[in-house]
């Protein structure tokens, strides 16, 4: 039996990635159809650089289509549990290095939604592994990639 892998993500999550999957077939896809009717009235396909970069941008263009559809048909919703004493999926976490080091805050999201540079960081993200399940004041020991760990403490959770 083939298990599908799900893909949490909150409500918003879901979507945004509604949001780009509409964007890429209503236009991406149209705008990569014309690149190619351009470039095929270039005449010769066999030495036409145009219209192999607009076959490899279609390829690109429908590649992603179908894995956001497939994140979407397999997209489990995060509800939120209101319980701001222990870490899930969804929630906010500020956390500070111990012994006395600086505060850090990260939402615990899906893979699919995932953007540290946004402050949303992955559940099978090392440091969300750590922090799931852990409570409020919890001392936490998160793997770095070096080999060592670092200590957080849990200052908050929303």
């Amino acid at each position: 039996m083939d298990m599908q892998k799900e893909f949490p993500m909150t409500q918003s999550g879901y979507e945004q990635l509604q949001e780009e999957l509409e964007h890429l077939r209503t236009v991406k896809r149209p705008e990569v159809v014309e690149k190619i009717k351009v470039a095929r009235s270039f005449g010769d396909l066999s030495e036409n650089s145009e219209y192999d970069a607009a076959k490899d941008e279609q390829g690109f263009v429908e590649q992603e289509i179908t894995k956001i559809e497939d994140m979407i048909r397999h997209a489990k919703i995060i509800e939120d549990s209101n319980d701001n004493n222990s870490v899930q999926i969804g929630k906010t976490v500020t956390f500070k290095e111990l012994p006395d080091g600086d505060q850090e805050t990260y939402q615990i999201v899906g893979s699919a939604e995932a953007d540290p540079f946004e402050g949303k960081i992955s559940n099978e993200s090392p440091i969300a592994k750590s922090l799931l399940g852990a409570r409020l004041n919890d001392s936490v020991n998160v793997p770095l990639p070096n080999g060592n760990d670092m200590k957080v403490e849990i200052v908050s959770i929303d």
